[in-house]
């Protein structure tokens, strides 16, 4: 157990890995944050006014983003992996099975897919909260504002990170995220029904 400890710790003080887990964790937590819009205002649109419903929905989209994220994400990395390994034993003339370069490469397949499904889920998790809180503080409606006000925010804070990564200015690149949840949140209105 120790070794495995020690491998993850090599590996998450690589730039490369924590950049493309990063990448992975905010795309899907952004498709996460659109998809629980989407849910939680076509949810409300379509008739449905109880909060715990418009949850379950919104869990269903989560189990079905986080499998795609670990998925397709293992999957990506492996292949990858497997084509580093490949060109790296040509050059080196050697075969790389069982080594430390292949362990490595597997601690980051599995720190990628891990990051990959984690973004979707808690975006989700998150946005839908406050449907948590219809009928005992809030109207479906109010729960309703309140999820997407919660995914905006969400969108908000993947912008300002992103700009800080980017020295970018924060406020722009906020407004620039968070324009996507309200883009959602409209173009649900115009749905047939």
């Amino acid at each position: 157990m120790g070794a495995r400890l020690d491998r993850l710790r090599r590996v998450l003080e690589k730039e490369d890995v924590r950049s493309i887990s990063r990448r992975y964790f905010i795309a899907n937590g952004f498709d996460g944050t659109l998809t629980s819009i989407g849910v939680v205002v076509g949810a409300y649109l379509s008739g449905i006014d109880n909060g715990l419903t418009a949850i379950t929905i919104g869990l269903g989209a989560a189990i079905g983003l986080g499998t795609s994220g670990v998925w397709s994400v293992w999957e990506i990395e492996r292949a990858q992996a497997l084509a580093e390994r490949e060109r790296i034993e040509r050059a080196m003339l050697t075969e790389l099975e069982d080594t430390r370069v292949e362990r490595e490469h597997r601690a980051a397949q599995i720190v990628h897919a891990v990051a990959s499904a984690t973004g979707p889920i808690l975006a989700i998790l998150v946005t839908l909260a406050p449907l948590a809180l219809e009928g005992v503080v809030l109207t479906m409606g109010q729960a309703v504002v309140g999820s997407i006000l919660v995914g905006i925010a969400i969108l908000a804070t993947f912008g300002i990170y992103l700009a800080s990564i980017s020295r970018q200015r924060w406020y722009v690149a906020a407004a620039r995220m968070g324009l996507a949840g309200v883009v959602v949140a409209v173009l649900n209105l115009f749905l047939p029904g």
